[in-house]
Parts: C-alpha cells; structure tokens; sequence
C-alpha cells in the first residue's frame, strides 16, 4: 500500500488525476473503472482541464463504473449514468459505445449482474479502478457483511448509505434502497486501485480500514492485500494515522 498525502481536497485531486492521466498516457486503450460520489468529482475536473489543453486523449480509453441504482432509468438526474455525463464523460473524448454502466432498470438482477461480470471480462479486466471511501468502510456499494462479495451483485443499502447519499435526493424517501455494484473480487483484480478520500469524517474510517484487520465489516480492508493500491488522501482525512 502507498499512501500519497495531500493539502487539501484540491490537491488530493489532481494527485489522482496525476496517477490516472499516466495510465492513459502510458497505455492510451486502459480500461478504466470509475466511481461517483463527491469525492472523485475534483479529479474528473482535473483530467477535463488537462484534456482541453491537448495534454489528454481519451479517444481508446474504455470505462466500466462500481454501480447504478436499482430503478432508476439512464436519463434519470440522479442516476450515475447521468452523473458521469455531467462531470466527465460529456466533456472529453470518451465514446459513449465504450462506457459501462449497470442497467438499473433491469429487474432480473441475476441476468444484469451476470451481464455486467462478463462485459468486464470482454475487456479484459480493468487497468486502473478509482474509488471513493464509504464512512461504513463500503467501496462501491459493497457494505459491511460477514463475507466478501465475488461479483457483480444486486445489494441493499445500509442505513448510514441512504442517509450519506440522501442530500443528492429531494427528500430522503426518494432514495433507492437497492443498486448493483462491482464485486469485492472484481475490484481486487483490477491490475492498479486509486483511492480518493477527504475531510475529517473519513479520519476513522481510513484507520480502520487500512491500519486495522482485514475484514468483511469493513470492506475497504481487503485493499490492505492488493499489489498494487494508492490511497490519496488529504490531511483532514489522514488525522488518525
């Protein structure tokens, strides 16, 4: 594990994109598996700014993301299809045909998820998968459970994950209950993870997870045992270590 400390959140960022931007670079047709939330939404930034000035071809690069919520269609606002056209996809050379996102309106959730495994294994297999931290430990939407998952897989969201996501909602009731996410397995074979974290709310959880045991209630531990894992995180976030 390497650990890249960063000044703030800005910083944190365009460390990330630093990391990203040479894997494109060095390998112009990476595969790269993405993640929503705030805490990438610097980096996008960062990588749409260097793209502009010529220093950035995503013309090759292919994109599968963690997750999508159950029941929500592409064109809904609050979908993470939408997401990624509004802060990244809408603004570089990434051709819609080669990005992957789990159909949330699919509910055969054997048949989407098993759609989806094998859509990451047509690529094969992602080069370098971004993620954020959850306050519970989740990455992806892969909660705290008693074993970890394989892969793609249909789950219920924790509490603490609803009220976490519940600002990007109208009301607290409109929020999905359910999403398909990327598997603890499939995050593991990703050949580089990059994680992105900031501010002093994730100050515990980061301790937990990565100075803590290995463990399926904190899922972001099992990252302790990848070849080839960056935590970039910021001061605040850095606090308890």
């Amino acid at each position: 594990m390497r650990i890249i400390r960063a000044k703030d959140y800005d910083h944190m960022s365009r460390q990330a994109a630093n990391l990203i931007s040479a894997q494109v670079i060095l390998k112009p047709d990476s595969v790269l598996g993405l993640a929503t939330g705030s805490s990438p939404i610097g980096t996008y930034q960062q990588l749409i700014k260097w793209f502009k000035k010529g220093d950035l071809d995503f013309g090759q690069v292919r994109t599968v993301n963690l997750d999508e919520y159950v029941g929500l269609a592409p064109v809904d606002p609050q979908s993470y299809y939408c997401f990624m056209r509004r802060n990244f996809f809408d603004y570089v050379n990434i051709y819609p045909a080669n990005t992957n996102i789990p159909y949330g309106l699919n509910r055969n959730a054997e048949d989407e998820c098993s759609r989806y495994d094998e859509t990451i294994r047509r690529l094969g297999g992602i080069d370098l998968q971004l993620l954020g931290l959850g306050v519970n430990g989740h990455i992806g939407f892969n909660e705290p459970a008693e074993y970890f998952t394989k892969g793609t897989h249909k789950v219920t969201l924790s509490e603490s994950t609803v009220q976490a996501n519940k600002r990007f909602f109208e009301k607290e009731e409109d929020v999905p209950r359910f999403a398909y996410t990327m598997g603890i397995c499939d995050i593991m074979q990703a050949k580089r993870v990059v994680m992105v974290v900031s501010g002093e709310s994730k100050a515990e959880i980061v301790k937990r997870a990565f100075f803590g045991p290995v463990t399926p209630f904190v899922p972001a531990s099992i990252l302790q045992l990848h070849t080839d894992f960056t935590l970039v995180a910021d001061d605040a976030a850095l606090k308890e270590i």
